[in-house]
C-alpha cells in the first residue's frame, strides 16, 4: 500500500484538521480540499491494487456537493453520486446530470455496476449500516474496490455539531444540551439521523465478507495506522475509520 502510505503524512492530517473550522462559514473552502483528498485517496488505493481511476465508473454513496463530481472528473474517473433526499441534493447545491437519488441499502444499479463504490460519512447516519455495505459490495465488479468511511462514535467528532465531549456522556444527553442551547434540535439528531456506530463493529462486518484489504484510521498520518488493530483504544483514537474491500465475487449476503 506505498502510495496511500504515502500520501497520509503529518501534514495533510493537520491540513485536514484545519479546514473542518470551514464547514459552516466557508463550504467551498472545506467541501473542495475535502473533495480533493477524498479523490486522491481513491486513486492512490486504486493505485495499490490495480483499480485505475482513470476512466473507472465511480459511484459515491452519499453524494454531497458538486465539488466531489468535479474532483474526481477531473482525475478522469465517469462519477455518479447517489443522494437519498431530493431536498439535501437541493441543499447541497446538487443539480448535476450525474447525481441520482435512492436508498444506500438497497441502491438502485446492477450487480457489478461500478469499478469504485464510496461512502463516506453516511454510514453513522443511518441505523443499518452493514445493510448498506452489503448493497455496495454486490454492485461493485469483481477485482473493483468497495470504500466505507465512517466516523466512530467514541472519536472525538462522534457527536458532531452537538461537540467533543456531550456524547460520551450519552447520545441523548448531547442532542437535549443542544437543543437547550441553540433553540432547536442539531441537524444530527441522535437515535434518528445519528448513531453509535463503533469501530469494531466496521472491524467485524468487513472481516466476515472474506474481501477486507485494508482499515485505517482516514484522517491520522500512516505511522498512526497500528491504532485500528489494538481493541479498545481504537475506539477512542481511530475517529473515522475506513475500510477497503475487494470482492472476487458477490455471494449474496454475508450477515
Amino acid at each position: 500500500m506505498r502510495h496511500t502510505r504515502e500520501m497520509a503524512t503529518l501534514r495533510r492530517s493537520l491540513q485536514l484538521l484545519r479546514s473542518f473550522r470551514f464547514e459552516q462559514t466557508h463550504p467551498e473552502i472545506f467541501y473542495g480540499g475535502l473533495a480533493e483528498d477524498t479523490a486522491a485517496l481513491v486513486d492512490n488505493l486504486g493505485r495499490d491494487l490495480g483499480v485505475q481511476l482513470f476512466g473507472a465508473r465511480v459511484l459515491d454513496v452519499g453524494g454531497g456537493p458538486g465539488y466531489f463530481a468535479d474532483a474526481f472528473s477531473r482525475r478522469g474517473a465517469r462519477y455518479v453520486g447517489l443522494e437519498p433526499d431530493a431536498g439535501e441534493m437541493s441543499a447541497a447545491g446538487i443539480h448535476l446530470s450525474n447525481s441520482v437519488r435512492g436508498d444506500g441499502t438497497n441502491l438502485p444499479f446492477a450487480d457489478n455496476s461500478f469499478d469504485v463504490v464510496y461512502s463516506s460519512n453516511v454510514a453513522e447516519h443511518i441505523p443499518n449500516p452493514w445493510d448498506m455495505g452489503e448493497e455496495m459490495l454486490r454492485v461493485t465488479r469483481p477485482g473493483g474496490l468497495t470504500i466505507l468511511s465512517y466516523t466512530v462514535w467514541l472519536g472525538p467528532f462522534g457527536g458532531h455539531e452537538t461537540g467533543l465531549w456531550e456524547h460520551y456522556v450519552g447520545g441523548e444527553f448531547a442532542r437535549d444540551r443542544y437543543t437547550r442551547r441553540h433553540g432547536h434540535p442539531p441537524k444530527n439528531v441522535f437515535g434518528t439521523s445519528l448513531f453509535d456506530v463503533p469501530c469494531s463493529a466496521g472491524l467485524h462486518w468487513a472481516q466476515r465478507t472474506g474481501a477486507l484489504k485494508l482499515a485505517f484510521p482516514r484522517y491520522h498520518p500512516g505511522w498512526a495506522w497500528w491504532l485500528t488493530r489494538v481493541p479498545g483504544v481504537r475506539e477512542f483514537a481511530v475517529s473515522n475509520l475506513t475500510l477497503v474491500l475487494q470482492p472476487k465475487s458477490f455471494n449474496g449476503n454475508t450477515r
